[in-house]
């Protein structure tokens, strides 16, 4: 099959948000091309909504976010390539860029700023590696229904077979910190390399031997400093990344050149990773952990409740992209307990607006509609509800509304079954997730999953069936410029 040409979508796009000179910076995540601009309102949001293959424009965050939905990275590339290979080097390869050149957005102070820049900081160190872990997440749960009993287990936990698969799975969860400093370090413009050899520091065999017998590295005034085990950690290295930024961008403005190659890594990685073990990293892995806990401990406790209102809730969040600070809490929660139970209830509201979704495009006899939706249910099956909540749902409110509804029952369900996830993976694609791989037998969480998606899928569909959507309904213009993207889409009937 011929490969798309996406170059006409791209020169589309930079002539609506203002043309190559107002653009200052370009990332992009798993659905989004997030611009930093110059001057926002020079960007044509009509008819930028109004473009095929656009499916919404959002800002937030100091960004200007034009949704695209799965071919993203198709058509970033193809935009980075538009505006020319001085602009692609700035970039230094795609989802790295912090923006830093002073936006009028970024200029501005005060604490809302700050939350907004470091929200950005964290999803830009996240998202190239969230891939990889939803992968590695996905292998775990397999090899964990594979040595079920019930189904004759059909792997021993203790063949080469097995342990070499679940090393494959398991690498990318321990080798978290270098996986993580290697892209905090690409997206803050430091070096990605040597931020990955402090990376390797953290996860290095004797270290990490010292680190789960808290060996005491030396005593200040009755005060141990123990080592800590940063396997399977998040928020250090991100730290550990803008020391090393900071510090390289010092030695190479003091250092005389001939120098620079030498001394330049190697003060840079003594002193952060001295920094890291001994003060930044057991204050943050401490604070991490102990939220992370937290945050599993009240969902638990809250029960149906908790359940209720988060599935109810979460999927607003996406509206505004803020779901982007919830990942890597839930990867914090995983890597650190091993489990859950706040991303189990998210899991529910990817099926609901999926089963929405579904209920327009096979209600519909619209035939440009119908395949929008089951090109949208299939992608938030897959877990990436985007193109169902901008293509279809929110233009028609009562949809969106519909999978709210589905979402509170699920999550209801899952909080009173006390359901958890043990992967990244959510929706009916991240099933595996659901098996516990330290005790396979236990299925009380795969049947939360299991009751919980029905109930998603089987009151969304007919709450949309039923209210949410008619064909004698108009579809909402993208064009309306409010704040609030949850309160687009006047449903007419």
């Amino acid at each position: 099959m011929a490969k798309k040409d996406y170059t006409g979508l791209a020169k589309t796009i930079i002539s609506d948000v203002g043309g190559p000179q107002n653009i200052d910076n370009l990332i992009h995540c798993i659905t989004r091309l997030r611009f930093y601009l110059k001057d926002e309102s020079a960007a044509k949001d009509q008819d930028l909504k109004a473009t095929a293959g656009v499916i919404d424009v959002i800002k937030a965050s100091g960004q200007y976010q034009v949704v695209i939905g799965n071919e993203v990275e198709n058509v970033y590339d193809a935009v980075v390539q538009e505006l020319g290979p001085a602009f692609a080097a700035k970039l230094d390869g795609g989802k790295d860029s912090t923006g830093e050149a002073a936006t009028s957005q970024q200029a501005e102070q005060g604490p809302l700023s700050w939350i907004n820049r470091l929200i950005g900081v964290i999803t830009g160190s996240m998202t190239p590696v969230i891939g990889v872990i939803a992968a590695a997440g996905i292998i775990k749960g397999i090899l964990a229904l594979l040595t079920l009993p019930q189904l004759g287990a059909l792997l021993d936990v203790k063949s080469t077979l097995y342990l070499t698969i679940s090393a494959m799975a398991d690498s990318a969860f321990f080798f978290l910190p270098i996986l993580v400093g290697f892209s905090a370090a690409r997206y803050m413009k430091g070096d990605p390399v040597i931020t990955a050899v402090i990376g390797g520091v953290l996860t290095y065999p004797q270290i990490i031997t010292w680190g789960t017998k808290f060996k005491t590295m030396f005593s200040i005034g009755g005060f141990d400093f123990q080592f800590l085990n940063y396997t399977y950690s998040i928020f250090p290295m991100i730290l550990a990344a803008w020391f090393a930024k900071e510090i390289g961008g010092w030695l190479k403005k003091n250092l005389p050149s001939y120098l620079q190659m030498i001394f330049t890594p190697l003060i840079t990685v003594l002193v952060v990773s001295a920094l890291t073990l001994v003060i930044t990293g057991p204050i943050i892995q401490g604070a991490a952990n102990g939220i992370a806990d937290f945050i599993n401990w009240l969902v638990h406790s809250s029960g149906w409740l908790g359940g209720l209102v988060i599935g109810g809730f979460y999927q607003i969040l996406v509206i505004f992209g803020l779901h982007w600070g919830v990942v890597p809490l839930v990867a914090q929660q995983i890597s650190g307990s091993g489990e859950s139970a706040l991303n189990a209830i998210i899991s529910g509201t990817m099926v609901s607006q999926g089963a929405a979704v579904l209920a327009v495009a096979i209600k519909s006899r619209k035939e440009d509609l119908k395949g929008l939706g089951f090109a949208a249910a299939i992608s938030a099956f897959c877990g990436v509800t985007e193109p169902a909540i901008y293509g279809v749902n929110l233009r028609y409110r009562k949809v969106f509304i519909s999978g709210l509804i589905g979402s509170a029952a699920s999550g209801f369900i899952t909080g009173l079954m006390h359901g958890n996830m043990f992967g990244f993976t959510g929706s009916l694609i991240g099933f595996s997730s659901f098996f516990d791989p330290k005790n396979p037998t236990q299925l009380t969480s795969f049947y939360a999953f299991l009751l919980s998606s029905v109930a998603a899928i089987v009151v969304s569909f007919l709450v949309t069936w039923f209210w949410g959507y008619n064909d004698k309904m108009v579809m909402s213009e993208k064009v309306e410029k409010k704040e609030n993207p949850a309160k687009k889409g006047t449903v007419k009937a």
